[in-house]
């Protein structure tokens, strides 16, 4: 069965004449399942939780890059697949990068069923798919404990899995959220950008990477604040992911 998650901003009215035709090409390719609204009054951990264990067969996230953050961060290292549906052209980054495009044309994808398995980035307790980010201003970050870098220059620190802004990489570097390896990416003011190459390396898989800052916060999946400093890596949880042709990687 298909549980589909839809995030409180898709209630309004605006959405209706949208909703109405998702659900009905969904009814059209026989995806029908249980429909679940969220609200101030409603837990999504313990919403998800609750239909993997009524034997949900897909957990399906209607709405943006939030609901797709709160949702992976209910069901990492389930075995029962994420699907996505986006809905409105902002805050739809990840889908993008998945290959999924909008509404209906996100019901095909989900009625294809590519399966793909992904790494998973991890903060502390909490997971991202695409990136974790932190303003450069008082970052300092220390690799595998041995030694710290400190940007002194306006700008901003990523901490890449899946590429969801077409950040403006190195030749060479692809981001490839099933290879394990996490990309530190760093951007200034003063250049375009440029990728910080540690002995030489133009990727660099590192086993732990802890940010510090007094200020600021990490920003998960451009969704969840995480307050420095925090530890992070490769997750051991992965997560099945419904993705498009178009996709990224």
């Amino acid at each position: 069965m298909h549980v589909y998650i839809y995030d409180s901003y898709v209630n309004q009215k605006k959405y209706d004449k949208l909703l109405a035709s998702i659900e009905t090409r969904i009814t059209d390719l026989g995806l029908n399942g249980k429909i679940c609204r969220l609200g101030l009054m409603k837990n999504i951990v313990s919403l998800v939780d609750t239909e993997l264990k009524r034997g949900a067969k897909t957990i399906v996230a209607v709405g943006n890059d939030s609901t797709v953050s709160q949702v992976i961060n209910s069901m990492a290292g389930s075995s029962v697949p994420l699907g996505i549906i986006p809905m409105g052209k902002d805050n739809n980054l990840i889908a993008a990068g998945l290959g999924i495009g909008l509404e209906e044309e996100a019901c095909d994808i989900l009625s294809a069923r590519r399966i793909t398995k992904l790494n998973l980035g991890q903060a502390n307790n909490l997971y991202f798919l695409a990136k974790a980010a932190i303003t450069n201003k008082g970052t300092v970050v220390e690799i595998d404990k041995n030694y710290s870098i400190e940007i002194m220059g306006p700008g901003e620190i990523n901490i890449i899995n899946l590429n969801i802004n077409n950040e403006p990489l190195p030749e060479k570097i692809k981001i490839d959220p099933q290879d394990g390896i996490l990309e530190l990416f760093i951007k200034t003011k003063d250049s375009k950008s440029f990728f910080k190459k540690i002995t030489g390396q133009s990727v660099f898989p590192f086993k732990t990477l802890t940010i510090l800052n007094e200020s600021h916060p990490i920003i998960l999946d451009n969704s969840i604040k995480v307050p420095a400093p925090a530890e992070i890596s490769i997750a051991k949880q992965k997560l099945n992911v419904i993705v498009g042709k178009g996709r990224s990687f």
